[in-house]
């Protein structure tokens, strides 16, 4: 026994909402940057692009956008250009420009920047990778940028070393050393916590272009943990690094203030609407969890607290 099937037509609904983001992931782009004299670093940036969808249009014309996307990145990234948060926010002026149903656009880009360092004890030459940040969100009101950079560094656990200081006091004195020099040596000589990689996360956000070198962010969010590491070390630039960091054992928690203060310090220029975003995650050596801490802060507020 056969049965008809009632007739089946898709149809787009008749009711529409507004998406805050409808765009691409995952775009790809050289961008050169100027160096002056020098020759221009060149990056493989990964792009993202989104534009707001108004209640009253069902899409964003996906495949001809894709074809102005492109071809807005290709103009952008195609000349040589001083501040990677310029890009985007070039990329997002346009986008608004060529996009006359939305009010926002918003371009973010990330890669990978090597640059050339010495280890700090043998002087080697080696290679230092930061992962930069960089977006940009333009409306009628103008446009807001940002600029970052996360990096690699090495934490010591301030409770796991206070245990084994305390271990090595209690042995000094079984041994009959007297309590000053006991407290001498181990001023000298701190003892070992549990270490772990770290992973640092500064980015200044600002009416139009951040007045910031991205190089200072980087400098700062290396400085904020208890040690720099480095992709190539002798011995006495592992014995640099493993003291370094033991003497200046630090919480996750305790980044996050010292990347506060390292802004403060560097960028006290910065407006007091300057949006600071702070954010420290640690690869736990002895734990099966990660630890992370993070704060998001106006400039204005974060002086205020510091100076408090």
């Amino acid at each position: 026994m056969s049965h008809q099937l009632p007739d089946v037509q898709a149809t787009a609904p008749d009711v529409t909402v507004g998406l805050s983001q409808v765009g691409v992931t995952g775009v790809e782009k050289l961008v050169k940057l100027a160096r002056g004299d020098d020759r221009p670093i060149v990056l493989m940036a990964e792009f993202e692009v989104f534009v707001d969808l108004p209640s009253g249009r069902k899409g964003i014309d996906m495949s001809r956008n894709l074809a102005t996307i492109d071809e807005i990145l290709e103009e952008i990234t195609r000349e040589e250009a001083y501040r990677v948060e310029d890009v985007c926010g070039d990329a997002a002026e346009r986008l608004l420009e060529k996009h006359d149903y939305t009010t926002t656009a918003e371009v973010s880009m990330s890669a990978e920047l090597v640059t050339r360092e010495e280890t700090p004890a043998s002087g080697l030459e080696t290679q230092s990778t930061a992962t930069i940040v960089a977006s940009a969100t333009a409306t009628d009101e103008g446009t807001r940028a940002e600029i970052g950079a996360e990096v690699t560094g090495m934490t010591v656990c301030p409770c796991s070393q206070g245990m084994s200081e305390s271990r090595a006091r209690d042995k000094l004195h079984e041994l009959g050393i007297d309590e000053e020099t006991t407290e001498e040596f181990l001023d000298a000589v701190p003892q070992p916590g549990h270490s772990q990689r770290g992973h640092a996360t500064l980015t200044i956000t600002t009416d139009d272009s951040p007045a910031v070198d991205l190089r200072d962010v980087i400098d700062v969010a290396r400085d904020s943990m208890s040690a720099r590491i480095y992709n190539m070390a002798k011995r006495p630039d592992e014995d640099h690094m493993t003291y370094e960091a033991h003497a200046d054992a630090k919480f996750v928690e305790d980044c996050v203030r010292a990347l506060a203060e390292g802004t403060v310090e560097e960028f006290d220029h910065l407006p007091d609407d300057a949006v600071i975003h702070m954010k420290q995650s640690n690869d736990e050596s002895i734990h099966q969890h990660n630890a992370h801490a993070e704060r998001e802060v106006r400039m204005g507020d974060l002086r205020d607290e510091l100076r408090r």
